[in-house]
């Protein structure tokens, strides 16, 4: 009888410390928040949720019609491909992206990438876990893959940014996360200044599969800016060459399509 009260009287110690670190948790993001509010991501002003009202009615979720491969707005409801899809056969089975990449999603993502705002990372995952939930369950991902950058962009920049959003979107849905698993061995010029024929010709070997990688039937690569589509093919094409069944992506933003 005594060893049963002592015993419960250690239960009750053990969950009386518990909750006073909960309480000291709760009290220290209390502290966090006044000393660092969160803001909206696409205009700065003090948000709880990450984006504020004005921003939630100006900044749209891309809705149909949309293209059936990589989820770039068409015109028409009876249209299947965008223009760059009609044209290309891509490696990749099916992409999606949040917002269409113009203002401010385009500041956001800028101050994302280049000015050390990886704190916005937390609200892409939060609305790429919860937009696309059925797509993914369709999609049955088993890894999560961040596209990479050359070792002296990220040694210049700190941090891949495609790597600290995937992190936050594996945490979310669960599925793993192996950001080494491909390596971007050659240093290109800015795609963004190149035409998509352009940018199939520079990124042609510019990534390498890890040796040691096990490959996985179905992967999901994530980046922040889907525009042609080359690097998310050249990447396809590597990692079903070495064994990857299926490819599919998600980025924040997409370019126009029609």
């Amino acid at each position: 009888m005594i060893q049963r009260m002592k015993k419960t009287e250690k239960q009750k110690n053990r969950e009386r410390k518990t909750a006073e670190k909960r309480r000291a948790k709760l009290i220290w993001h209390r502290i966090l928040e006044l000393l660092y509010p969160t803001t909206c991501v696409f205009c700065g002003t003090v948000a709880s949720e990450g984006i504020c009202e004005n921003c939630r009615k100006e900044v749209k979720i891309l809705q149909e019609p949309l293209c059936k491969k990589c989820g770039k707005p068409v015109r028409y409801e009876e249209q299947e491909y965008c223009y760059d899809c009609q044209k290309i056969i891509h490696f990749y089975e099916q992409g999606r992206s949040l917002w269409l990449h113009k203002m401010p999603v385009s500041q956001s993502i800028y101050q994302f990438k280049y000015r050390n705002r990886r704190v916005f990372a937390q609200y892409y995952a939060e609305q790429m876990a919860g937009q696309f939930a059925d797509l993914l369950r369709k999609w049955q991902i088993e890894v999560i893959i961040p596209v990479p950058i050359h070792k002296s962009k990220r040694r210049k920049r700190g941090y891949n940014q495609a790597e600290v959003l995937a992190k936050e979107l594996s945490g979310r849905l669960e599925v793993p996360m192996e950001a080494f698993a491909v390596r971007r061995v050659q240093k290109t010029n800015a795609l963004k200044e190149m035409n998509p024929n352009e940018r199939r010709r520079a990124l042609s070997g510019a990534f390498a599969v890890e040796d040691d990688w096990k490959p996985k039937k179905k992967v999901l690569l994530v980046d922040d800016i889907y525009t042609t589509g080359s690097t998310v093919d050249e990447l396809a094409r590597i990692l079903k060459e070495n064994g990857v069944q299926k490819v599919y992506f998600l980025t924040i933003s997409v370019g126009q399509g029609f």
